[in-house]
C-alpha cells in the first residue's frame, strides 16, 4: 500500500512552525511496513484542501491527514472532505458529551462554534481525544482509506499510536509486514567516494534496500528490509552487511544513529582513557560535541581556545619563532598543530589531546588558502603527530569537518 501525508495549515506554509507531525507519522507508517510516497502541505482555504484530497486519492491507498480539526472558521479539514464525497458531517455524541463537561469544568460558557470539534463524517469510525477536544476520523471511501488527526502533537502522537495505526494495520490485512532498518555510519570518507566502492550493490539492490545519506562531516548507509520479526530482519540484512563492512568497514565507526562524538566517548570511558583540546579555527566547537555527550566529563579533560598567535604562546607555550617571522611555519602549520596538541596533554594530564588549527574563511590567512587546517593528536608515551586537509565549503562547513575529522582521527588511534 501506499500513502500520502497532508499537513494543513497555513502557519506551516509561512514557516512559523516546523512540520513535525509529517516526521513522526512517516516513522509509523515504515514501522507497520505503509510505504509513505508523498507529504503535502496545504494552507487554510476550504477549495486547496479539497483539491489535495482528490490529488492523493489518484496516487495513494491511505490519506493521512493532520491539521485542521479545531473549532474556529479556518478548521475546513473535515469541511473539505465532506464536500468532496458528498457525505454529511453529524455530532458525534460521547465526543460532544466530553467537550461539553470540560467546558462545565472549568465554569466557561461553551461558544457554539466549539461544537465543531466533535463533527465526523457519516459512516466513520470516531478516534477519540484523550489529550484535547477535536475528535479523529477513520473513513474508508472507493476504496481509499483517510485518517483525520488534530494538529497539536501532544493531541495527534497518541491518537495516531494508539487509535490510528490500529485501524490502519486492519485495512491493510497481510501487507502490515513492518519495515526494518539498520544504520551504518561512516567518518573519515566522503559520499562520493563511499558510493563509488558500493556503486554495484547500489545499482543492484532489491531486499535489502541500500540508501546513503550525506551531512557535514558524516555519511550514512540505512539498509532496509521488509520481515515479519527482528531476527528474520537481521538475517536478511547480514550479508549486505557483511558485504559492505569487507570494502569501507575501516570508515564504519557505528551500526547505530548517533553522531562520532558519542562512539567516542563511549570508547574513551570504557578504556579508562581521557582526552584534551587545543581549538584555534573551531573556536571550540570540538569541545562543545564532547561535552554535548551524557556522562562525557568521565573522558573528557578541557579544553583551551587558543584563537590568536598570543593565547598559543601563553596558554600553551607554542614559541614565538614556531609562530611568527620569516621562515616561521606559522600558526598554520603542522608544526603548531603538534605543539598544541602535545602541550594541551601535558597541561591537562589527559591521555590523548587533539588540537585544530587553520583557515576557516573567508578570507586567507598567512598567504594560507582558505579551507587548509592542520590536525594535531598527542598520545601519552608516543610522538605526537599532525594531518593535513584541505576542506571545501563555507565558514561554518570547514569547521564542522574540521571538527568531526578531528573526531575521527581519535577514534581511529582508539580502535587500533
Amino acid at each position: 500500500m501506499k500513502a500520502e501525508i497532508i499537513a494543513v495549515g497555513t502557519e506551516l506554509l509561512l514557516g512559523q512552525i516546523v512540520n513535525t507531525n509529517a516526521q513522526y507519522i512517516a516513522q509509523g507508517c515504515a514501522s507497520i511496513g505503509l510505504n509513505v510516497y508523498y507529504q503535502t502541505v496545504v494552507g487554510d482555504n476550504r477549495e486547496r484542501i479539497r483539491q489535495s484530497f482528490s490529488l492523493a486519492a489518484s496516487r495513494a491507498d491511505v490519506i493521512i491527514a493532520t491539521g485542521g480539526l479545531g473549532p474556529t472558521q479556518d478548521d475546513l479539514t473535515k469541511d473539505a472532505l465532506s464536500e468532496l464525497f458528498g457525505l454529511p458531517i453529524s455530532i458525534h455524541g460521547p465526543s460532544m458529551e466530553k467537550i461539553t463537561a470540560v467546558f462545565q469544568s472549568r465554569g466557561i460558557e461553551m461558544v457554539k462554534s466549539n461544537e465543531r470539534q466533535a463533527n465526523v463524517l457519516e459512516g466513520c469510525t470516531p478516534l477519540a481525544n484523550d489529550n484535547g477536544l477535536a475528535v479523529g476520523v477513520a473513513l474508508t471511501h472507493e476504496g481509499t482509506h483517510y485518517i483525520l488527526l488534530p494538529g497539536p502533537p501532544k493531541e495527534m502522537k497518541p491518537m495516531f499510536d494508539q487509535y490510528a495505526v490500529p485501524w490502519i494495520r486492519s485495512v491493510m490485512g497481510e501487507e502490515a509486514s513492518p519495515l526494518y532498518s539498520k544504520m551504518l555510519k561512516f567518518a573519515g570518507i566522503g559520499e562520493s567516494s563511499l558510493e563509488h566502492r558500493l556503486i554495484d550493490l547500489i545499482d543492484g539492490q532489491q531486499d535489502p534496500t541500500i540508501a546513503p545519506y550525506a551531512k557535514e562531516g558524516e555519511v550514512s548507509i540505512r539498509l532496509t528490509t521488509r520481515a515479519c520479526s527482528e531476527a528474520e530482519a537481521e538475517r536478511k540484512l547480514a550479508d549486505t552487511e557483511r558485504e559492505i563492512r569487507s570494502r569501507v568497514g575501516e570508515y564504519i565507526y557505528a551500526d547505530r544513529d548517533v553522531p562520532i562524538e558519542y562512539e567516542l566517548v563511549s570508547m574513551l570511558i570504557a578504556a579508562g582513557r581521557t582526552v584534551a583540546l587545543a581549538e584555534s579555527c573551531t573556536g571550540g566547537l570540538v569541545s562543545e560535541m564532547l561535552t554535548a555527550v551524557p556522562g562525557s566529563s568521565a573522558a573528557y579533560r578541557g579544553g583551551i581556545v587558543c584563537y590568536t598567535n598570543e593565547a598559543k604562546k601563553e596558554l600553551l607555550g607554542v614559541p614565538a619563532h614556531v609562530l611568527e617571522g620569516e621562515g616561521a611555519p606559522g600558526a598554520i602549520s603542522s608544526e603548531t598543530a603538534i605543539l598544541l596538541a602535545q602541550n594541551a596533554m601535558e597541561r591537562t594530564g589527559a591521555d590523548y589531546a587533539l588540537s585544530v588549527t587553520g583557515v576557516a574563511g573567508p578570507a586567507e590567512s598567512e598567504g594560507k588558502p582558505v579551507g587548509l587546517v592542520y590536525l594535531g593528536v598527542a598520545e601519552r608515551g608516543k610522538p605526537a603527530e599532525a594531518m593535513k586537509l584541505q576542506l571545501s565549503g563555507n565558514r561554518e562547513a570547514i569547521r564542522l569537518k574540521a571538527a568531526k575529522q578531528a573526531l575521527y582521527v581519535l577514534w581511529q588511534r582508539l580502535k587500533h
